[in-house]
């Protein structure tokens, strides 16, 4: 998967993955990273499906209808690039934070959805609930930041709610942030989920 591999300054902090919106890059979550953690590494990496010319993780069929099929290929293909980055980069695979947008934040919740420790903590901006009907795995303890915007007309406030809901029914720690405003990434919400990340992340 096309990608960047940024080495931090401070090796125990988490390796902060990247994961951007339909029509992103691995550049565009760059300016996040520092603003959460300036001393982690970071990894991210570019969706490998296009539609109409946009990066994205996976396929969908319509406007916030998920190709479910592709999903669970896509999120084992991320799943399995993450064994072989964390090799080849010398990161620690078990401490490893994502930070996804919309699509990006999709298959972020995809992997805690499929994969009990892919993920040790995920920061969600604007996300939907990846699959219904199925059982997640044990998510004690791990740390989940969900952002949501009271009028986001991609992602209605009830999903947020539900997503929170099923993460904490598999034993997650959810906080739920709300803005009033659509699905664009606001300020207010990035240094929500920086503090957020802080009262979990930084171990003094």
């Amino acid at each position: 998967m096309k990608h960047i591999f940024r080495k931090g300054t401070d090796l125990s902090k988490p390796t902060l993955l990247l994961l951007h919106g339909t029509g992103g890059t691995e550049q565009d979550l760059l300016p996040l990273a520092d603003r959460i953690d300036e001393q982690a590494s970071v990894l991210s990496v570019r969706g490998n499906v296009l539609e109409q010319g946009m990066p994205r993780f996976f396929r969908r069929l319509a406007e916030g209808v998920f190709d479910e099929e592709d999903l669970i290929f896509r999120t084992k293909e991320l799943n399995d690039f993450l064994d072989e980055a964390a090799e080849k980069y010398e990161f620690d695979r078990n401490n490893l934070v994502a930070v996804g947008y919309s699509n990006g934040a999709n298959i972020a919740g995809s992997l805690l959805f499929h994969y009990k420790d892919a993920l040790r903590g995920a920061i969600l901006h604007h996300p939907m609930v990846p699959r219904r009907g199925i059982q997640l795995p044990d998510l004690t303890g791990t740390p989940v930041f969900i952002g949501a915007g009271t009028n986001d007309p991609i992602c209605p406030a009830q999903e947020s709610e539900e997503l929170k809901s099923l993460l904490e029914n598999a034993k997650a720690s959810v906080q739920l942030h709300w803005e009033n405003f659509g699905h664009q990434l606001t300020l207010g919400e990035v240094e929500a989920a920086g503090k957020w990340y802080r009262e979990n992340f930084n171990e003094a």
